[in-house]
Protein backbone atom coordinates (compact mmCIF):
# COMPACT_ATOMS: atom_id res chain seq x y z
CA UNK A 1 0.00 0.00 0.00
CA UNK A 2 1.40 3.37 -1.04
CA UNK A 3 1.19 6.31 1.38
CA UNK A 4 1.33 9.73 -0.21
CA UNK A 5 2.39 13.00 1.34
CA UNK A 6 -1.17 13.83 2.34
CA UNK A 7 -1.64 10.53 4.12
CA UNK A 8 1.67 10.87 5.89
CA UNK A 9 1.00 14.45 6.99
CA UNK A 10 -2.45 13.50 8.26
CA UNK A 11 -1.08 10.44 10.04
CA UNK A 12 1.63 12.58 11.61
CA UNK A 13 -0.86 15.23 12.75
CA UNK A 14 -3.23 12.56 14.03
CA UNK A 15 -0.47 10.86 15.96
CA UNK A 16 0.74 14.10 17.50
CA UNK A 17 -2.75 15.16 18.52
CA UNK A 18 -3.60 11.72 19.85
CA UNK A 19 -0.43 11.51 21.92
CA UNK A 20 -0.92 15.07 23.18
CA UNK A 21 -4.54 14.41 24.15
CA UNK A 22 -3.69 11.14 25.87
CA UNK A 23 -0.87 12.71 27.86
CA UNK A 24 -3.06 15.70 28.76
CA UNK A 25 -5.98 13.43 29.69
CA UNK A 26 -3.85 11.27 31.95
CA UNK A 27 -2.28 14.29 33.63
CA UNK A 28 -5.63 16.06 34.14
CA UNK A 29 -7.34 12.90 35.29
CA UNK A 30 -4.72 12.20 37.91
CA UNK A 31 -4.76 15.82 39.09
CA UNK A 32 -8.57 15.94 39.15
CA UNK A 33 -8.77 12.67 41.02
CA UNK A 34 -6.20 13.88 43.49
CA UNK A 35 -8.00 17.19 44.12
CA UNK A 36 -11.43 15.58 44.47
CA UNK A 37 -10.10 12.85 46.69
CA UNK A 38 -8.38 15.43 48.89
CA UNK A 39 -11.61 17.39 49.29
CA UNK A 40 -13.63 14.26 50.00
CA UNK A 41 -11.04 13.04 52.49
CA UNK A 42 -11.11 16.31 54.45
CA UNK A 43 -14.90 16.30 54.56
CA UNK A 44 -14.92 12.68 55.61
CA UNK A 45 -12.53 13.34 58.47
CA UNK A 46 -14.93 15.94 59.87
CA UNK A 47 -17.92 13.66 59.51
CA UNK A 48 -16.10 10.79 61.14
CA UNK A 49 -15.19 12.93 64.18
CA UNK A 50 -18.79 14.11 64.58
CA UNK A 51 -20.08 10.53 64.33
CA UNK A 52 -17.63 9.42 67.02
CA UNK A 53 -18.77 12.19 69.37
CA UNK A 54 -22.41 11.27 68.92
CA UNK A 55 -21.75 7.57 69.45
CA UNK A 56 -19.79 8.34 72.61
CA UNK A 57 -22.78 10.29 74.00
CA UNK A 58 -25.21 7.32 74.00
CA UNK A 59 -25.38 4.42 76.36
CA UNK A 60 -26.43 1.22 74.58
CA UNK A 61 -25.88 -2.35 75.65
CA UNK A 62 -23.02 -4.12 73.85
CA UNK A 63 -25.21 -6.90 72.44
CA UNK A 64 -28.23 -4.78 71.52
CA UNK A 65 -27.80 -5.01 67.79
CA UNK A 66 -31.14 -3.37 67.10
CA UNK A 67 -30.30 -0.30 69.14
CA UNK A 68 -26.87 0.02 67.61
CA UNK A 69 -28.29 -0.43 64.11
CA UNK A 70 -30.94 2.22 64.79
CA UNK A 71 -28.20 4.54 66.01
CA UNK A 72 -26.18 3.91 62.88
CA UNK A 73 -29.23 4.61 60.73
CA UNK A 74 -29.94 7.86 62.59
CA UNK A 75 -26.36 9.08 62.47
CA UNK A 76 -25.96 8.07 58.80
CA UNK A 77 -28.99 10.09 57.88
CA UNK A 78 -27.52 13.10 59.62
CA UNK A 79 -24.04 12.61 58.18
CA UNK A 80 -25.42 11.77 54.71
CA UNK A 81 -23.00 8.91 54.56
CA UNK A 82 -22.82 5.24 55.32
CA UNK A 83 -22.10 4.73 59.03
CA UNK A 84 -20.88 1.38 60.32
CA UNK A 85 -20.46 0.61 64.01
CA UNK A 86 -17.98 -2.17 64.72
CA UNK A 87 -17.28 -3.77 68.07
CA UNK A 88 -13.75 -4.07 69.27
CA UNK A 89 -13.75 -7.76 68.28
CA UNK A 90 -14.64 -6.80 64.68
CA UNK A 91 -18.32 -7.74 64.76
CA UNK A 92 -20.56 -5.28 62.93
CA UNK A 93 -23.26 -4.18 65.38
CA UNK A 94 -24.81 -1.47 63.20
CA UNK A 95 -24.82 -0.28 59.58
CA UNK A 96 -26.89 2.50 58.13
CA UNK A 97 -27.24 0.72 54.74
CA UNK A 98 -27.65 -2.86 55.98
CA UNK A 99 -30.90 -4.09 57.59
CA UNK A 100 -30.52 -5.24 61.20
CA UNK A 101 -31.56 -8.79 60.36
CA UNK A 102 -28.59 -9.12 58.04
CA UNK A 103 -25.95 -7.75 60.38
CA UNK A 104 -25.06 -11.16 61.69
CA UNK A 105 -24.35 -12.33 58.14
CA UNK A 106 -21.67 -9.70 57.55
CA UNK A 107 -18.05 -10.70 57.69
CA UNK A 108 -15.93 -9.79 60.63
CA UNK A 109 -14.45 -6.34 60.00
CA UNK A 110 -11.62 -6.66 62.50
CA UNK A 111 -9.09 -7.08 59.65
CA UNK A 112 -10.20 -4.09 57.61
CA UNK A 113 -7.24 -1.70 57.15
CA UNK A 114 -9.08 1.34 58.45
CA UNK A 115 -10.35 -0.59 61.50
CA UNK A 116 -6.89 -1.91 62.31
CA UNK A 117 -5.42 1.58 61.98
CA UNK A 118 -8.15 3.19 64.10
CA UNK A 119 -7.67 0.69 66.92
CA UNK A 120 -3.92 1.08 66.77
CA UNK A 121 -3.48 4.77 66.02
CA UNK A 122 -6.83 6.40 66.79
CA UNK A 123 -7.68 7.01 63.11
CA UNK A 124 -7.78 4.88 60.02
CA UNK A 125 -8.48 5.46 56.33
CA UNK A 126 -8.81 3.24 53.26
CA UNK A 127 -10.22 3.43 49.70
CA UNK A 128 -11.42 0.27 47.97
CA UNK A 129 -14.24 -1.41 46.12
CA UNK A 130 -17.05 -2.37 48.43
CA UNK A 131 -18.70 -5.70 47.73
CA UNK A 132 -21.64 -4.71 49.90
CA UNK A 133 -22.61 -1.56 47.97
CA UNK A 134 -20.77 -2.56 44.80
CA UNK A 135 -18.83 0.66 44.06
CA UNK A 136 -15.61 2.32 45.05
CA UNK A 137 -15.75 3.70 48.55
CA UNK A 138 -13.55 5.83 50.85
CA UNK A 139 -13.54 4.66 54.46
CA UNK A 140 -12.52 6.60 57.58
CA UNK A 141 -12.62 5.07 61.10
CA UNK A 142 -12.15 6.33 64.69
CA UNK A 143 -12.51 4.48 68.00
CA UNK A 144 -15.40 5.16 70.38
CA UNK A 145 -16.17 4.26 74.05
CA UNK A 146 -17.44 5.62 77.31
CA UNK A 147 -15.70 6.17 80.59
CA UNK A 148 -12.34 5.77 79.04
CA UNK A 149 -13.14 2.27 77.98
CA UNK A 150 -12.76 1.41 74.20
CA UNK A 151 -16.00 -0.07 72.94
CA UNK A 152 -15.43 -0.24 69.20
CA UNK A 153 -14.86 1.66 66.00
CA UNK A 154 -17.16 4.04 64.20
CA UNK A 155 -16.57 3.98 60.45
CA UNK A 156 -17.94 6.44 57.97
CA UNK A 157 -17.93 5.60 54.22
CA UNK A 158 -18.66 7.85 51.28
CA UNK A 159 -18.86 6.62 47.69
CA UNK A 160 -16.29 7.83 45.17
CA UNK A 161 -18.83 7.88 42.35
CA UNK A 162 -18.55 11.65 42.06
CA UNK A 163 -14.88 11.22 41.22
CA UNK A 164 -15.74 8.62 38.60
CA UNK A 165 -18.49 10.90 37.26
CA UNK A 166 -16.14 13.86 37.09
CA UNK A 167 -13.51 11.74 35.32
CA UNK A 168 -16.18 10.46 32.91
CA UNK A 169 -17.19 14.03 32.10
CA UNK A 170 -13.54 14.95 31.68
CA UNK A 171 -13.07 11.97 29.36
CA UNK A 172 -16.06 13.06 27.29
CA UNK A 173 -14.80 16.62 27.08
CA UNK A 174 -11.31 15.43 26.13
CA UNK A 175 -12.78 13.07 23.52
CA UNK A 176 -14.84 15.85 21.97
CA UNK A 177 -11.78 18.11 22.02
CA UNK A 178 -9.69 15.38 20.41
CA UNK A 179 -12.25 14.86 17.67
CA UNK A 180 -12.43 18.58 17.03
CA UNK A 181 -8.64 18.80 16.99
CA UNK A 182 -8.42 15.86 14.63
CA UNK A 183 -10.96 17.47 12.31
CA UNK A 184 -8.99 20.69 12.32
CA UNK A 185 -5.76 18.70 11.85
CA UNK A 186 -7.29 16.83 8.92
CA UNK A 187 -8.29 20.06 7.20
CA UNK A 188 -4.98 21.76 7.91
CA UNK A 189 -2.91 18.70 6.97
CA UNK A 190 -4.83 18.29 3.72
CA UNK A 191 -4.30 21.95 2.92
CA UNK A 192 -0.62 21.73 3.82
CA UNK A 193 -0.30 18.45 1.92
CA UNK A 194 -1.89 20.04 -1.13
CA UNK A 195 0.59 22.90 -1.04
CA UNK A 196 3.54 20.58 -0.41
CA UNK A 197 2.43 17.89 -2.84
CA UNK A 198 1.95 20.45 -5.60
CA UNK A 199 5.67 21.21 -5.43
CA UNK A 200 6.46 17.51 -5.02
CA UNK A 201 4.34 16.63 -8.07
CA UNK A 202 6.14 19.28 -10.07
CA UNK A 203 9.49 17.83 -9.03
CA UNK A 204 8.29 14.29 -9.83
CA UNK A 205 7.06 15.40 -13.26
CA UNK A 206 10.39 17.11 -13.96
CA UNK A 207 12.35 14.03 -12.83
CA UNK A 208 10.12 11.82 -15.02
CA UNK A 209 10.80 13.98 -18.08
CA UNK A 210 14.53 13.77 -17.33
CA UNK A 211 14.27 9.98 -17.02
CA UNK A 212 12.56 9.86 -20.44
CA UNK A 213 15.49 11.74 -21.98
CA UNK A 214 14.26 15.35 -21.90
CA UNK A 215 17.35 16.90 -20.32
CA UNK A 216 16.07 20.40 -21.09
CA UNK A 217 13.40 20.02 -18.40
CA UNK A 218 13.92 22.24 -15.33
CA UNK A 219 12.13 22.33 -11.96
CA UNK A 220 12.70 26.06 -11.37
CA UNK A 221 11.50 25.92 -7.73
CA UNK A 222 11.89 29.31 -6.06
CA UNK A 223 11.22 28.07 -2.53
CA UNK A 224 13.84 28.37 0.20
CA UNK A 225 13.03 25.09 1.97
CA UNK A 226 14.15 21.52 1.33
CA UNK A 227 11.94 21.28 -1.77
CA UNK A 228 13.68 24.31 -3.17
CA UNK A 229 17.05 22.69 -2.48
CA UNK A 230 15.83 19.50 -4.16
CA UNK A 231 14.57 21.43 -7.19
CA UNK A 232 17.85 23.26 -7.60
CA UNK A 233 19.74 19.98 -7.20
CA UNK A 234 17.57 18.44 -9.97
CA UNK A 235 18.27 21.41 -12.24
CA UNK A 236 22.02 21.08 -11.63
CA UNK A 237 21.79 17.33 -12.27
CA UNK A 238 19.91 17.89 -15.54
CA UNK A 239 22.43 20.49 -16.66
CA UNK A 240 25.32 18.17 -15.83
CA UNK A 241 23.64 15.24 -17.57
CA UNK A 242 22.88 17.36 -20.63
CA UNK A 243 26.49 18.47 -20.88
CA UNK A 244 27.75 14.93 -20.30
CA UNK A 245 25.31 13.62 -22.92
CA UNK A 246 26.51 16.16 -25.47
CA UNK A 247 30.11 15.20 -24.78
CA UNK A 248 29.31 11.49 -24.94
CA UNK A 249 27.43 11.91 -28.21
CA UNK A 250 30.32 13.89 -29.65
CA UNK A 251 32.74 11.22 -28.48
CA UNK A 252 30.47 8.50 -29.86
CA UNK A 253 30.18 10.25 -33.22
CA UNK A 254 33.92 10.82 -33.32
CA UNK A 255 34.65 7.15 -32.53
CA UNK A 256 31.95 6.02 -34.95
CA UNK A 257 33.50 8.20 -37.66
CA UNK A 258 36.94 6.81 -36.92
CA UNK A 259 35.68 3.22 -36.99
CA UNK A 260 33.70 3.79 -40.18
CA UNK A 261 36.61 5.57 -41.85
CA UNK A 262 39.16 2.90 -40.97
CA UNK A 263 40.57 0.80 -43.78
CA UNK A 264 40.98 -1.99 -41.25
CA UNK A 265 37.97 -4.14 -40.48
CA UNK A 266 36.55 -3.92 -36.96
CA UNK A 267 34.45 -6.63 -35.30
CA UNK A 268 32.92 -6.59 -31.82
CA UNK A 269 31.33 -9.68 -30.29
CA UNK A 270 29.14 -9.47 -27.19
CA UNK A 271 29.32 -11.81 -24.19
CA UNK A 272 27.21 -14.39 -25.98
CA UNK A 273 29.56 -14.43 -28.94
CA UNK A 274 27.15 -12.60 -31.28
CA UNK A 275 28.12 -9.81 -33.65
CA UNK A 276 27.43 -6.49 -31.94
CA UNK A 277 29.29 -4.13 -34.28
CA UNK A 278 31.21 -4.19 -37.54
CA UNK A 279 32.38 -1.39 -39.83
CA UNK A 280 32.04 -0.93 -43.63
CA UNK A 281 35.63 -2.08 -44.20
CA UNK A 282 34.90 -5.48 -42.63
CA UNK A 283 31.62 -5.72 -44.51
CA UNK A 284 33.55 -5.27 -47.76
CA UNK A 285 36.29 -7.71 -46.75
CA UNK A 286 33.94 -10.53 -45.73
CA UNK A 287 30.94 -9.55 -47.92
CA UNK A 288 28.71 -9.23 -44.87
CA UNK A 289 25.06 -8.20 -44.97
CA UNK A 290 23.51 -5.61 -42.65
CA UNK A 291 21.47 -8.45 -41.11
CA UNK A 292 24.68 -10.01 -39.77
CA UNK A 293 24.36 -7.98 -36.58
CA UNK A 294 23.13 -10.19 -33.76
CA UNK A 295 24.25 -13.41 -35.46
CA UNK A 296 27.13 -15.76 -34.68
CA UNK A 297 30.28 -15.22 -36.81
CA UNK A 298 30.12 -18.78 -38.14
CA UNK A 299 26.57 -18.13 -39.39
CA UNK A 300 27.74 -15.35 -41.71
CA UNK A 301 31.32 -16.42 -42.49
CA UNK A 302 31.86 -20.13 -42.98
CA UNK A 303 35.46 -20.18 -41.82
CA UNK A 304 36.56 -22.64 -39.14
CA UNK A 305 39.93 -20.93 -38.50
CA UNK A 306 38.23 -17.60 -37.82
CA UNK A 307 35.88 -19.24 -35.32
CA UNK A 308 38.82 -20.95 -33.59
CA UNK A 309 40.70 -17.64 -33.39
CA UNK A 310 37.73 -15.80 -31.83
CA UNK A 311 37.08 -18.64 -29.37
CA UNK A 312 40.75 -18.65 -28.39
CA UNK A 313 40.69 -14.89 -27.84
CA UNK A 314 37.62 -15.24 -25.58
CA UNK A 315 39.35 -17.84 -23.38
CA UNK A 316 42.85 -16.33 -23.43
CA UNK A 317 44.26 -13.42 -21.44
CA UNK A 318 46.67 -12.55 -24.28
CA UNK A 319 45.98 -11.10 -27.72
CA UNK A 320 45.62 -13.67 -30.49
CA UNK A 321 47.08 -12.83 -33.90
CA UNK A 322 46.80 -15.00 -36.99
CA UNK A 323 46.83 -14.64 -40.75
CA UNK A 324 43.80 -16.16 -42.45
CA UNK A 325 43.05 -16.90 -46.07
CA UNK A 326 39.46 -16.13 -47.09
CA UNK A 327 38.16 -17.86 -50.19
CA UNK A 328 35.02 -17.19 -52.16
CA UNK A 329 33.97 -14.42 -54.52
CA UNK A 330 36.73 -12.11 -53.25
CA UNK A 331 39.70 -14.15 -52.04
CA UNK A 332 41.63 -12.30 -49.37
CA UNK A 333 44.49 -12.74 -46.97
CA UNK A 334 43.63 -11.09 -43.65
CA UNK A 335 45.80 -10.45 -40.63
CA UNK A 336 43.46 -10.77 -37.63
CA UNK A 337 44.24 -9.58 -34.11
CA UNK A 338 41.63 -10.39 -31.47
CA UNK A 339 41.50 -9.76 -27.74
CA UNK A 340 39.03 -9.59 -24.87
CA UNK A 341 37.67 -6.16 -24.01
CA UNK A 342 38.96 -4.78 -20.68
CA UNK A 343 36.33 -5.21 -17.98
CA UNK A 344 34.21 -7.55 -20.12
CA UNK A 345 35.55 -11.03 -19.69
CA UNK A 346 33.67 -12.60 -22.64
CA UNK A 347 33.35 -9.72 -25.12
CA UNK A 348 35.87 -9.89 -27.97
CA UNK A 349 37.24 -7.08 -30.13
CA UNK A 350 38.99 -8.02 -33.40
CA UNK A 351 40.81 -5.97 -36.03
CA UNK A 352 41.16 -7.28 -39.58
CA UNK A 353 43.94 -5.96 -41.82
CA UNK A 354 43.79 -6.83 -45.51
CA UNK A 355 47.33 -7.96 -46.38
CA UNK A 356 46.37 -9.38 -49.80
CA UNK A 357 48.12 -6.60 -51.71
CA UNK A 358 51.05 -6.66 -49.32
CA UNK A 359 51.55 -10.38 -49.83
CA UNK A 360 51.16 -9.94 -53.59
CA UNK A 361 53.77 -7.18 -53.56
CA UNK A 362 56.07 -9.32 -51.45
CA UNK A 363 55.68 -12.11 -53.96
CA UNK A 364 56.34 -9.69 -56.83
CA UNK A 365 59.35 -8.31 -55.00
CA UNK A 366 60.80 -11.78 -54.51
CA UNK A 367 60.07 -12.61 -58.14
CA UNK A 368 61.50 -9.28 -59.25
CA UNK A 369 64.70 -9.78 -57.24
CA UNK A 370 65.03 -13.28 -58.60
CA UNK A 371 64.47 -12.09 -62.18
CA UNK A 372 66.87 -9.16 -61.82
CA UNK A 373 69.47 -11.46 -60.33
CA UNK A 374 69.00 -13.87 -63.19
CA UNK A 375 69.09 -11.12 -65.83
CA UNK A 376 72.22 -9.56 -64.31
CA UNK A 377 73.99 -12.86 -63.92
CA UNK A 378 74.04 -13.65 -67.65
CA UNK A 379 75.73 -10.45 -68.95
CA UNK A 380 78.06 -10.30 -65.97
CA UNK A 381 79.09 -13.92 -66.49
CA UNK A 382 79.57 -13.27 -70.22
CA UNK A 383 81.67 -10.16 -69.56
CA UNK A 384 83.80 -11.98 -66.99
CA UNK A 385 84.30 -14.95 -69.30
CA UNK A 386 85.17 -12.73 -72.30
CA UNK A 387 87.59 -10.68 -70.19
CA UNK A 388 89.39 -13.79 -68.95
CA UNK A 389 89.60 -15.22 -72.48
CA UNK A 390 90.74 -11.83 -73.80
CA UNK A 391 93.85 -11.94 -71.60
CA UNK A 392 94.98 -15.19 -73.21
CA UNK A 393 93.86 -14.12 -76.71
CA UNK A 394 96.05 -11.01 -76.64
CA UNK A 395 99.14 -13.22 -76.70
CA UNK A 396 97.94 -16.32 -78.56
CA UNK A 397 95.36 -15.01 -81.07
CA UNK A 398 95.47 -11.22 -81.51
CA UNK A 399 92.90 -11.45 -84.31
CA UNK A 400 90.20 -12.70 -81.87
CA UNK A 401 90.62 -9.72 -79.55
CA UNK A 402 88.13 -7.58 -81.45
CA UNK A 403 85.44 -10.27 -81.16
CA UNK A 404 85.84 -10.55 -77.41
CA UNK A 405 85.81 -6.76 -77.03
CA UNK A 406 82.54 -6.66 -78.97
CA UNK A 407 81.09 -9.34 -76.65
CA UNK A 408 82.12 -7.30 -73.60
CA UNK A 409 80.71 -4.10 -75.11
CA UNK A 410 77.43 -5.71 -76.14
CA UNK A 411 76.83 -7.24 -72.71
CA UNK A 412 77.92 -4.06 -70.94
CA UNK A 413 75.33 -2.13 -72.95
CA UNK A 414 72.75 -4.77 -72.11
CA UNK A 415 73.73 -4.53 -68.44
CA UNK A 416 73.49 -0.74 -68.56
CA UNK A 417 70.05 -0.84 -70.22
CA UNK A 418 68.81 -3.35 -67.65
CA UNK A 419 70.03 -1.22 -64.74
CA UNK A 420 68.47 1.91 -66.24
CA UNK A 421 65.15 0.16 -66.77
CA UNK A 422 65.18 -1.21 -63.21
CA UNK A 423 65.93 2.26 -61.85
CA UNK A 424 63.26 3.87 -64.02
CA UNK A 425 60.65 1.31 -62.98
CA UNK A 426 61.60 1.76 -59.32
CA UNK A 427 61.28 5.54 -59.59
CA UNK A 428 57.90 5.28 -61.30
CA UNK A 429 56.46 2.82 -58.78
CA UNK A 430 57.75 4.82 -55.79
CA UNK A 431 56.28 8.03 -57.33
CA UNK A 432 59.72 9.62 -57.54
CA UNK A 433 59.18 10.08 -61.26
CA UNK A 434 57.41 13.44 -61.19
CA UNK A 435 55.15 14.29 -64.12
CA UNK A 436 54.60 17.77 -65.45
CA UNK A 437 51.48 17.42 -67.58
CA UNK A 438 50.42 20.09 -69.99
CA UNK A 439 48.47 20.41 -73.24
CA UNK A 440 50.75 18.79 -75.81
CA UNK A 441 50.33 18.71 -79.60
CA UNK A 442 50.98 15.11 -80.69
CA UNK A 443 51.93 15.61 -84.35
CA UNK A 444 55.47 16.93 -83.63
CA UNK A 445 56.02 14.32 -80.88
CA UNK A 446 55.16 11.43 -83.20
CA UNK A 447 57.32 12.95 -85.96
CA UNK A 448 60.25 13.28 -83.57
CA UNK A 449 60.02 9.60 -82.50
CA UNK A 450 59.73 8.44 -86.12
CA UNK A 451 62.81 10.47 -87.08
CA UNK A 452 64.77 9.12 -84.12
CA UNK A 453 64.29 5.50 -85.32
CA UNK A 454 64.50 6.20 -89.07
CA UNK A 455 68.19 5.29 -89.41
CA UNK A 456 67.79 1.91 -87.63
CA UNK A 457 64.60 1.21 -89.57
CA UNK A 458 66.24 1.87 -92.97
CA UNK A 459 69.08 -0.45 -91.99
CA UNK A 460 66.57 -3.25 -91.49
CA UNK A 461 64.37 -2.28 -94.42
CA UNK A 462 61.51 -1.15 -92.19
CA UNK A 463 59.27 1.79 -93.02
CA UNK A 464 58.14 4.10 -90.18
CA UNK A 465 55.10 6.31 -90.79
CA UNK A 466 53.47 8.80 -88.42
CA UNK A 467 50.06 10.39 -88.88
CA UNK A 468 48.15 12.78 -86.68
CA UNK A 469 45.85 15.71 -87.34
CA UNK A 470 47.53 18.90 -86.27
CA UNK A 471 44.64 19.73 -83.95
CA UNK A 472 45.04 16.62 -81.75
CA UNK A 473 46.23 17.82 -78.34
CA UNK A 474 46.72 15.57 -75.32
CA UNK A 475 47.14 16.49 -71.69
CA UNK A 476 50.40 14.66 -70.93
CA UNK A 477 54.00 14.84 -69.77
CA UNK A 478 56.32 15.14 -72.83
CA UNK A 479 59.20 13.19 -71.35
CA UNK A 480 56.97 10.31 -70.20
CA UNK A 481 55.13 10.25 -73.53
CA UNK A 482 58.38 10.09 -75.48
CA UNK A 483 59.61 7.30 -73.19
CA UNK A 484 56.43 5.29 -73.86
CA UNK A 485 56.60 5.79 -77.62
CA UNK A 486 60.32 5.03 -77.69
CA UNK A 487 59.77 1.65 -75.97
CA UNK A 488 56.89 0.70 -78.25
CA UNK A 489 58.63 1.74 -81.49
CA UNK A 490 61.89 0.07 -80.32
CA UNK A 491 60.03 -3.22 -79.77
CA UNK A 492 58.32 -2.94 -83.15
CA UNK A 493 61.57 -2.38 -85.04
CA UNK A 494 63.31 -5.18 -83.11
CA UNK A 495 60.79 -7.92 -83.74
CA UNK A 496 59.53 -7.01 -87.24
CA UNK A 497 61.28 -8.57 -90.19
CA UNK A 498 62.75 -6.87 -93.24
CA UNK A 499 60.22 -4.95 -95.29
CA UNK A 500 57.81 -4.46 -92.41
CA UNK A 501 55.88 -1.28 -91.80
CA UNK A 502 55.55 0.52 -88.42
CA UNK A 503 52.86 3.17 -88.00
CA UNK A 504 52.41 5.86 -85.31
CA UNK A 505 48.96 7.40 -85.11
CA UNK A 506 47.01 9.77 -82.80
CA UNK A 507 43.30 10.57 -83.00
CA UNK A 508 40.41 11.79 -80.89
CA UNK A 509 37.89 9.32 -79.47
CA UNK A 510 35.02 10.06 -77.06
CA UNK A 511 36.65 13.00 -75.31
CA UNK A 512 40.11 11.47 -75.09
CA UNK A 513 43.10 10.90 -77.35
CA UNK A 514 44.12 7.43 -78.59
CA UNK A 515 47.80 6.95 -79.55
CA UNK A 516 48.76 3.70 -81.28
CA UNK A 517 51.94 2.01 -82.52
CA UNK A 518 51.18 -0.76 -84.99
CA UNK A 519 53.22 -3.09 -87.19
CA UNK A 520 52.58 -5.81 -89.73
CA UNK A 521 55.13 -8.17 -88.22
CA UNK A 522 54.74 -11.80 -87.16
CA UNK A 523 52.20 -11.03 -84.40
CA UNK A 524 51.84 -12.54 -80.92
CA UNK A 525 49.85 -15.54 -79.78
CA UNK A 526 46.70 -14.74 -77.80
CA UNK A 527 47.89 -16.66 -74.72
CA UNK A 528 50.71 -14.17 -74.26
CA UNK A 529 48.73 -10.94 -74.60
CA UNK A 530 47.40 -10.79 -71.01
CA UNK A 531 50.92 -11.05 -69.56
CA UNK A 532 52.90 -8.83 -71.89
CA UNK A 533 53.01 -5.95 -69.39
CA UNK A 534 54.39 -8.07 -66.55
CA UNK A 535 58.00 -7.54 -65.54
CA UNK A 536 60.54 -9.77 -67.27
CA UNK A 537 57.84 -11.57 -69.23
CA UNK A 538 59.07 -12.55 -72.69
CA UNK A 539 57.24 -14.24 -75.55
CA UNK A 540 60.51 -15.66 -76.88
CA UNK A 541 63.16 -15.52 -74.14
CA UNK A 542 66.12 -16.47 -76.33
CA UNK A 543 65.30 -14.07 -79.12
CA UNK A 544 64.53 -11.24 -76.74
CA UNK A 545 67.88 -11.50 -75.02
CA UNK A 546 69.62 -11.85 -78.35
CA UNK A 547 68.04 -8.58 -79.47
CA UNK A 548 68.98 -6.84 -76.22
CA UNK A 549 65.58 -6.67 -74.54
CA UNK A 550 65.49 -6.27 -70.77
CA UNK A 551 61.94 -7.52 -70.20
CA UNK A 552 60.95 -4.31 -68.42
CA UNK A 553 60.04 -2.00 -71.28
CA UNK A 554 56.32 -2.79 -71.47
CA UNK A 555 56.00 -2.71 -67.65
CA UNK A 556 57.44 0.82 -67.74
CA UNK A 557 55.05 1.74 -70.55
CA UNK A 558 52.03 0.55 -68.52
CA UNK A 559 53.07 2.47 -65.38
CA UNK A 560 53.80 5.71 -67.27
CA UNK A 561 50.49 5.62 -69.18
CA UNK A 562 48.53 5.01 -65.98
CA UNK A 563 50.45 7.83 -64.27
CA UNK A 564 49.08 10.13 -67.01
CA UNK A 565 45.51 8.89 -66.33
CA UNK A 566 45.49 6.68 -69.38
CA UNK A 567 45.03 3.04 -70.20
CA UNK A 568 47.20 0.79 -72.40
CA UNK A 569 46.10 -2.26 -74.36
CA UNK A 570 47.39 -4.59 -77.07
CA UNK A 571 45.80 -6.36 -80.02
CA UNK A 572 47.59 -8.89 -82.16
CA UNK A 573 46.94 -11.55 -84.80
CA UNK A 574 49.53 -14.14 -85.79
CA UNK A 575 50.96 -13.41 -89.22
CA UNK A 576 49.19 -10.03 -89.47
CA UNK A 577 50.91 -7.85 -86.92
CA UNK A 578 50.47 -6.17 -83.54
CA UNK A 579 48.98 -2.86 -82.32
CA UNK A 580 49.83 -1.28 -78.98
CA UNK A 581 47.52 1.62 -78.12
CA UNK A 582 46.96 3.83 -75.12
CA UNK A 583 44.61 6.64 -74.17
CA UNK A 584 45.39 10.10 -72.81
CA UNK A 585 43.14 12.92 -71.60
CA UNK A 586 42.39 15.39 -74.34
CA UNK A 587 44.29 18.67 -74.15
CA UNK A 588 42.70 21.26 -71.89
CA UNK A 589 41.26 18.67 -69.44
CA UNK A 590 42.78 18.57 -65.98
CA UNK A 591 42.44 15.13 -64.53
CA UNK A 592 43.52 14.39 -61.00
CA UNK A 593 46.65 12.35 -60.88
Amino acid sequence: MRFGIRSRLFATAFGLIAVTMIVAYLAMRNELERLLLSNIRGDLHVRTALVALEVDSVDVARDDFAAWDALADRIGAKAKARVTLIRRDGVVIGDSEVPSDRLRTLQNHGSRPEVVAALAQGFGESARFSATVEHRTLYAAVPFGSGGRLAGVARVAVPLTQIDSAISKLTGIMLLGALAALAVAAVLSMAAAHLVSRTARSLIETAGRMAEGDLNARARVARSDEYGDLGRALDQLAQGLAQATVELRAERDRLSGIVRGMHEGVLLLDREGRIELFNPALREMLLLEETAQGMKPLEVVRHAELKELLDEARSSREDVTRELEITGLRPRRLMVRAARLPGQSEAVFAVFVDVTEMRRLESLRREFVANVSHELRTPIATICSAAETLVDAVERDPGAVAGFVQIIERNAVRLRDLIEDVLNLSRIESREFHLSREPLALEPVLGHIAAMFSHRARAKGIEIVSSSPGTVVAFADRRALEHVLTNLVDNATKYCGTGARVGLRAERSDGSVVVSVSDNGPGIEQRHLSRLFERFYRVDTGRSRELGGTGLGLAIVKHLVEAMNGEVRVESTLGQGTTFSFTLPEGGQTAAG
